[in-house]
């Protein structure tokens, strides 16, 4: 009762709603309950994300209420989690109508995506212990929903060993960290006084145990392989998956991120398993002919990059990183079953473009990118997000600008890069407005780590554009085969019809 009375206001209503809308999901569960009720449960679920929404937009500082700790970061990812699944849910109305798990899919959809809203609420790291373990449960659940097909069966069975072991290594972190501050609260243990009293050796050990919960459920290599394998789970559940739950990699070590400050084994380490986890999701979704393991090769390429962002010190830059990211997947997945390969190409893209063009291109991605690193030159982000940036205009400018067809296809082009760029611009200001007082800001890691991943990435690049020039050769052969046994599911996770589907068969 004093818990109850100790909250603010929003925080209180918030929690009656999610109560009320978990309620709602368990009531849909009885089989007297009509379908159509579903529509209900859909506009009960959407005021919890309404109430975060206010939250957000009515800052009060850092607050604490009791177990939970209420920044704009906590009631940001709040939203963004519980916004997205309602979207996915409206979606999943149609599309899973029929479904002989129809019921239980919301209900489990609803828990899943409480339970990582009040996970990242969580101001006690028994509580964020808790609620993300009860995540994880939910998502190998929805994962498994159809457990008549034993592909199903299979992959949850691999996605929930290994959501196993990385809750495991969260778990022994967070005891080994309240037992070394003598504190359960995560903004006392993180504390300077605090920290400074854990030893060296201690330190690292947590942060070690911490990366490898992180890289876990980021699917990161050389854990890649139970993402793979998921893609088997119903399209809004690869959805929520790839947009809410897959990139918590990034909130975790934001919030654990004072505890990185300084000690460069655990960030040298994420940043060996992020660069070759870019490297390996780029190369799996470009030799990938399915769609959804096209979009798993390239959520473990942006996990991978969001964590570089993260080792490197830029926090707030990874949280916008992987809210857009989280928004684009969620939209390339439920817009999955209009994607239809075009049989036909275009006569213009088979010619190369102007001489003039290509280096105007080079020029203008060289330029953007010197701009952007020299805005704040000291910081190590900076220069891998300059990279990825230069590359990223080249590439925006040859497909629609060198190669547009005629003046107006050119002028249309530079119009959407350029549209593009503002549009991105404006973002980035205007969540670094509401996360600058809710972001650890500490040192960045030497000059010589920035280089060495810069390295690391513009080999990879290197590499991939040697092989793609000599498709003849026995090496672009075995790169070819080695990226296509990374991105196919085990034997047993892989049926090319369903084999439930013979009982229904008369």
């Amino acid at each position: 009762m004093f818990l109850l009375h100790s909250m603010p206001s929003l925080l209180l209503v918030f929690f009656m709603m999610i109560i009320v809308s978990m309620l709602s999901g368990l009531l849909f569960l009885h089989p007297k309950v009509p379908l159509s009720y579903v529509r209900v449960h859909i506009w009960i679920v959407s005021f919890p994300p309404l109430i975060a929404l206010i939250a957000l937009m009515n800052p009060n500082g850092i607050e604490n209420a009791g177990p939970f700790h209420m920044d704009s970061l906590a009631w940001l990812m709040t939203f963004f989690v519980l916004a997205i699944g309602l979207i996915v849910q409206r979606f999943s109305i149609r599309y899973l109508m029929g479904d002989r798990s129809y019921r239980k899919y919301f209900t489990l959809f609803t828990f899943t995506t409480t339970a990582a809203s009040i996970a990242w609420l969580s101001g006690d790291l028994r509580l964020l212990v808790l609620f993300w373990g009860a995540t994880l449960a939910g998502l190998t659940l929805l994962i498994r929903l159809n457990n008549g097909w034993k592909v199903a069966a299979e992959a949850s069975k691999v996605s929930g060993y290994h959501f196993l072991i990385g809750w495991v290594s969260l778990l022994l972190a967070a005891i080994w960290l309240s037992h070394s501050t003598g504190s359960w609260q995560l903004s006392t243990a993180l504390s300077i006084e605090n920290s400074v009293g854990i030893s060296a050796w201690e330190r690292t050990g947590i942060n070690l145990l911490i990366v490898l919960a992180v890289i876990i459920p980021a699917a990161q290599w050389p854990f890649q392989r139970w993402l793979v394998e998921s893609v088997v789970a119903p399209t809004p559940v690869s959805a929520i998956m790839h947009a809410g739950i897959v990139n918590a990699g990034g909130i975790m070590l934001t919030r654990f991120s004072p505890l990185f400050n300084g000690d460069l084994a655990p960030t040298l380490l994420l940043l060996l398993f992020a660069g070759i986890s870019v490297l390996v999701g780029t190369g799996i979704s470009l030799v990938q002919v399915d769609y959804k393991r096209q979009l798993v090769g390239s959520t473990i390429g942006q996990m991978g990059f969001m964590l570089i962002q993260c080792a490197l010190g830029a926090y707030v830059a990874a949280i916008i990183h992987l809210i857009l990211h989280g928004l684009f997947k969620a939209t390339l997945f439920l817009q999955s079953g209009s994607a239809v390969r075009r049989k036909e190409e275009s006569n213009y893209r088979k010619k190369q473009p102007a001489f003039l063009w290509t280096i105007a291109g080079w020029i203008l991605s060289i330029t953007v990118g010197l701009v952007f690193w020299l805005q704040a030159p000291r910081e190590g982000y900076q220069i891998i997000s300059s990279l990825i940036l230069v590359w990223s205009v080249s590439i925006s400018w040859r497909q629609l600008v060198a190669f547009g067809e005629g003046s107006i296809g050119r002028i249309v082009g530079l119009i959407f890069v350029g549209g593009t760029a503002a549009i991105y611009s404006f973002i980035h200001h205007f969540f670094y407005d509401i996360l600058q007082t809710a972001v650890f800001k500490g040192s960045q890691p030497p000059l010589a780590v920035v280089i060495i991943v810069g390295c690391l990435l513009l080999v990879g690049t290197a590499i991939g554009a040697i092989a793609s020039r000599n498709r003849s050769s026995i090496f672009f052969t075995v790169l070819y085969l080695w990226l296509v046994r990374l991105g196919e599911a085990k034997p047993k996770a892989v049926e090319s019809h369903p084999s439930y589907l013979k009982q229904q068969l008369p």
